[in-house]
């Protein structure tokens, strides 16, 4: 069954802040939509509280999975649904081995009874490393613990593979990659392409945008998608930067404030 999810006039805000002021969105799986806008146009603090971060308070609106209200879960059972957020600043766990970690998330997805074995389960994790040009003493390291920025963010695209989620929302995977490890991070989402998939991209720069194609762009001022379009507007973006959108549409301080 292909992933349909939709956001519709969600409002959150933090510490009595509003940051969203209205966020509408539908993707289905197969679909690639990347969000783009300066800082502090609210673009993280979408990814936040999609995945149900407390520090986020929604206010208003609503979003759904599969028809299932996804504000109305804990933020595992967001996970269960089938959503995963890779992060853009993610925890180092210390005591918890990366296996450990991946293993228990896996299972946690499971029926009683039908845990992965294993055997099994260090296979698939051995395989997809591989695929990300990870060492696989990485298996045994400490969650996070000691990764440089781009280990993290490789991490992260594994925990993807492995968990098979049904949305996929990257925040700001790119930040801190050079041009090699952008690449195979590009790579390790392309090969999760699929109709049962959907992927919600929030990124700064067109250069991720050249290796993970966009079936659709979104641009964020002010906590609203204000422009959308397909590739091309990516493109344009980088050429021109945003100052055509402000004047076009009027808008003098593209921010909502200094996101946490």
């Amino acid at each position: 069954m292909a992933a349909d999810f939709v956001i519709e006039g969600l409002k959150a805000s933090i510490e009595g802040k509003e940051i969203l002021k209205g966020i509408n969105l539908k993707m289905k799986g197969g679909e690639i939509h990347a969000i783009m806008g300066p800082n502090g146009t609210g673009k993280s603090t979408l990814a936040s509280a999609l995945m149900g971060h407390p520090k986020y308070e929604v206010t208003e609106g609503t979003a759904t999975l599969e028809g299932e209200d996804l504000l109305e879960m804990a933020v595992d059972e967001r996970a269960r649904a089938g959503l995963f957020l890779a992060m853009q600043y993610p925890s180092e766990i210390s005591g918890v081995t990366n296996s450990d970690f991946l293993r228990s998330a896996i299972n946690s997805r499971r029926e009683e009874g039908s845990e992965i074995s294993l055997i099994r389960f260090i296979r698939q994790m051995e395989a997809k490393m591989k695929e990300l040009d990870m060492n696989p003493e990485f298996l045994h390291r400490y969650l996070n613990e000691g990764f440089s920025g781009g280990e993290k963010k490789r991490n992260e695209i594994l925990q993807m593979m492995m968990l098979d989620p049904k949305i996929v929302i990257l925040d700001e995977i790119d930040s801190g990659l050079d041009i090699d490890a952008l690449k195979i991070v590009a790579d390790g989402v392309n090969s999760m392409r699929s109709e049962d998939r959907g992927f919600l991209v929030i990124t700064h720069y067109q250069r991720l945008l050249d290796y993970i194609t966009p079936d659709y762009v979104h641009v964020m001022m002010q906590g609203r998608i204000v422009k959308s379009g397909g590739p091309e507007l990516a493109r344009r973006l980088e050429a021109d930067g945003y100052e055509w959108i402000k004047e076009e549409l009027g808008i003098e301080d593209e921010t909502v404030g200094n996101e946490a």
